[in-house]
């Protein structure tokens, strides 16, 4: 009997497509943006005969009004999952629960609240999940690989494998995994239906090897001991693309960037060159940005002869602004900015020069110029810009990285090392790093480069189809 399947042998399904689309409300015209990444790296490596298809969901108005029309690009299936269940599951569950779990974010005497309310949510995430799992078993071929990414689609693996015990399933989590202790903030059937829905996959897979050791404690605490029975565990560190990013560090607009940035930064009082903090975040509440500016103005209290000598570059591009906490904290990291300028600046001295538009060529910019990079998240499944900034640095930085970043597993013996929380400690990790002698700079650049490039995008991804094939 002919197969009633797809014809797809490799799917990939994650939230955020590799395409947006904009609808121009007076024209009616849909524009569309690709984006870029290792996914997209990754699908664009493999055989063309393959008929590989991405599944994503319908983010926006414009993006829903495609789908409508019937609007797409080859080998992308984008979902118009309705606007209230898709807000239920990526802001109520997938955001503002699972990430927080992860990132252990949350004020526990008076968060989490897990009332009627996050179960009618909990119900939108199970609708949502169903969705891509009903998606992929249309579109995927016998046998096909299927690789489910990250932390909104938990579900999808169990589901999938009961609609289609063909196939091989893989799951990537891009995020940390949270310890035993914390995991089991999560409601008891919900914890289980979590690490259940992953184990429905053939292999589980995770950033570094902490990440994978705590979802294999957590199946053990919630659901028994031996489990994962019957799921392979992998590891996975994503790197750097080392080619595409000191090509495009080069183009002219980055140039630009550059001599705008040394204008704000100016040259110290005895005419030499100010040196450079830089840090390019997200307005994240795990990335720590306001603790970076207090460790900062400890620099400044703590080591007054850095002063008019230094300048904290700091680029904060708000994220998730929908979601009130969010919105607070990017207002937070303003006001200490400001604070601290209004404290401690002089005619000719912006001790923090702040920008909030995103602007990757400013970014790449900033790289270039580093004396020192801040790289202190609270938590953090990897952190490419630990990773970005030494391949780039025109000079050689000094990397001074939070120990609950992912990236510390690799980057951490040639780093100044730093536990996030501790304002004072960062303080004099940021004077260690500004005081380590050129040549010593260079050379510390040079192995983290080589570190942060190890497994650049396009191999990860590759590395992870080859294993879940195998």
């Amino acid at each position: 009997m002919a197969s009633t399947h797809g014809a797809a042998q490799v799917l990939v399904a994650s939230n955020r497509g590799p395409v947006t689309y904009t609808l121009d409300e007076k024209s009616g015209d849909l524009t569309s943006k690709r984006g870029g990444g290792g996914l997209v790296s990754g699908l664009s490596a493999i055989d063309p005969e393959s008929g590989a298809v991405w599944v994503c969901s319908a983010l926006g108005d414009g993006d829903r009004e495609a789908v409508r029309r019937g609007v797409a690009e080859p080998g992308v299936r984008m979902l118009d999952i309705p606007a209230d269940v898709h807000s239920d599951a990526y802001n109520g569950v997938a955001n503002s629960t699972l990430w927080f779990v992860h990132h252990m974010l949350y004020q526990t005497p008076l968060e989490p609240v897990f009332d009627a309310e996050f179960r009618r949510q909990w119900a939108s995430y199970e609708t949502y999940n169903r969705a891509f799992a009903e998606a992929l078993d249309q579109e995927a071929a016998d046998g096909a690989a299927v690789l489910v990414q990250d932390y909104h689609l938990t579900l999808v693996p169990r589901m999938l494998r009961e609609l289609r015990p063909d196939l091989r399933i893989g799951h990537f989590s891009h995020t940390p995994w949270a310890p035993v202790d914390y995991f089991r903030l999560l409601p008891d059937d919900i914890a289980a239906q979590v690490l259940d829905g992953i184990l429905g996959a053939d292999r589980a897979a995770f950033l570094t090897q902490r990440w994978a050791d705590a979802f294999t404690e957590c199946c053990h605490a919630v659901l028994g001991p031996g489990t994962p029975s019957g799921t392979r565990i992998g590891v996975h560190g994503l790197g750097a693309d080392a080619d595409f990013l000191r090509a495009r560090a080069h183009e002219a607009d980055v140039d630009d960037r550059m001599a705008a940035l040394r204008e704000q930064i100016g040259t110290a009082p005895d005419g030499t060159p100010r040196r450079t903090i830089v840090r390019v975040d997200r307005t994240e509440l795990s990335k720590n940005i306001v603790r970076g500016l207090h460790a900062y103005r400890q620099l400044l209290d703590d080591q007054p002869s850095w002063r008019e000598r230094v300048v904290h570059v700091a680029f904060a591009y708000p994220s998730r602004q929908d979601l009130a906490v969010y919105r607070d904290y990017t207002a937070e990291v303003q006001r200490v900015a400001d604070d601290i300028n209004e404290r401690y600046g002089t005619p000719g001295w912006t001790p923090v020069v702040l920008h909030v538009k995103d602007d990757f060529a400013r970014s790449l910019a900033a790289y270039r110029l580093a004396d020192v990079a801040l790289v202190n998240p609270i938590r953090d499944g990897m952190n490419l810009v630990a990773k970005e900034v030494p391949v780039v640095s025109d000079e050689g930085c000094v990397l001074v990285l939070s120990r609950e970043a992912g990236a510390f597993e690799e980057l951490g013996d040639d780093s100044v090392v730093v536990n996030p929380y501790d304002v004072v400690g960062t303080a004099g990790a940021l004077h260690e790093a500004l005081s380590v002698p050129v040549d010593e700079r260079a050379e510390r650049t040079k192995r983290l480069a080589a570190a942060a490039t190890a497994l650049p995008p396009t191999q990860w991804f590759l590395d992870q189809l080859r294993a879940l094939e195998g």
